[in-house]
């Protein structure tokens, strides 16, 4: 007897847009993977030394990764991405899994498979919100954004033309929902990101200092931190590393103490003995913020985007109403930590664990490929 949707293994293929630094997107592909350990990863470009716990994937790059061009010069490829996009070799697959922020929606599947798109934004640097500052941001280059700006009619045109092949789209947040809604006409699903809660405990002992981190990059707005903390003399340690490390150390006073690169063991402690961890930028959805709720700390996060939808004021945290350095230390002042109780604060970071999600995300992917071939 021939075999039907129900009985017929499916056959899934992954793409990402490139694996070339670890972030957020990152590792939910890692957890894609791990739901699905044996499909093959399609990639633009893969930095093997710079993502060892890809090690051991299948791992297929476009043919972007040939180029005689060092991958730290990547975005020097921008215009050819689209078309390494659709060169991907996708025709045995029954089920594409795409997890995107800018190219992989764009790939060319079988014409009776299913894409499933989990989309982390909107492209930024494109058309969509902020274009200009986001291709300087994307380049760090004043000169190569300029030189890439004729480009960007052609990039945004296939940006849009690439969602109608896309099937199901899912959102990481509410917020991202409504972005593709607005820029690409779509719906979407909305499945919240994995956040690994099982790594991170609360303590009986608090701290001294506020805690920040991330990527330091402008629209993270560390320097509205970096500011409050210098003009209120609170103590503030802040994790990471990016293009703006050197303007920060430049503007910070005494009492702030920037600490690059930590450890996932060091930033588990740091979490844990934290007065509150401050989002202050307008995020997607805002991994470091439940990070620190998982550790039963509350955070203090600017109170549009995925702040809004992750922390509850009074319950596991406060909002900003806007991003200035004035705001952030009127709520530092007063702010009172032990009205916080960390037990309901883990509690409710826990709704975002990560092996929720892949129960999630597998039943979805399952359930709409059996409905497409039903």
């Amino acid at each position: 007897m021939a075999d039907t949707p129900d009985t017929k293994k499916m056959k899934i293929a992954l793409v990402h847009d490139y694996l070339i630094q670890d972030g957020g997107a990152e590792r939910v592909v890692q957890t894609f993977h791990e739901v699905w350990p044996e499909a093959p990863v399609f990639v633009l470009l893969h930095d093997r030394k710079k993502m060892p716990a890809m090690n051991g994937w299948d791992v297929r790059p476009s043919f972007l990764q040939d180029l005689p061009l060092p991958l730290s010069l990547y975005k020097w490829l921008l215009p050819l991405m689209p078309a390494a996009t659709e060169r991907h070799q996708l025709e045995d697959f029954d089920v594409v899994l795409s997890d995107t922020s800018s190219f992989a929606k764009g790939v060319i599947t079988r014409a009776d498979a299913t894409h499933i798109c989990y989309c982390h934004t909107t492209t930024r640097y494109l058309a969509w919100s902020d274009a200009r500052d986001h291709v300087a941001e994307q380049v760090r280059s004043a000169a190569l954004a300029s030189a890439l700006q004729p480009a960007m009619d052609r990039l945004r045109r296939w940006d849009r033309m690439a969602t109608s092949r896309v099937d199901r789209f899912i959102a990481n947040s509410e917020t991202v929902r409504d972005r593709i809604t607005r820029h690409y006409g779509r719906d979407a699903d909305v499945i919240f990101p994995p956040v690994e809660t099982a790594r991170f405990r609360p303590s009986d002992r608090v701290g001294n200092y506020y805690l920040a981190g991330g990527r330091l990059v402008p629209y993270k707005r560390f320097d509205i931190i970096v500011q409050a903390f210098t003009k209120t003399r609170l103590p503030v340690k802040i994790f990471g590393t990016g293009p703006e490390y050197a303007r920060l150390k430049a503007m910070a006073g005494p009492t702030v103490e920037l600490l690059g690169h930590v450890t996932e063991e060091e930033k588990a402690d740091l979490y844990a003995h934290a007065i509150a961890y401050l989002n202050p930028q307008e995020e997607d959805f805002g991994i470091t913020a439940v990070e620190a709720m998982a550790a039963g700390r509350p955070v203090i996060a600017y109170g549009k985007g995925g702040g809004a939808e992750t922390v509850i004021p009074g319950v596991t945290g406060e909002w900003m109403d806007e991003q200035s350095w004035e705001e952030l230390a009127g709520t530092i002042i007063k702010f009172k930590p032990e009205n916080y109780d960390p037990k309901v604060i883990r509690a409710h970071a826990e709704q975002f664990d990560k092996e929720k999600f892949k129960a999630k995300i597998k039943e979805y992917v399952e359930r709409t490929h059996e409905n497409a071939n039903a």
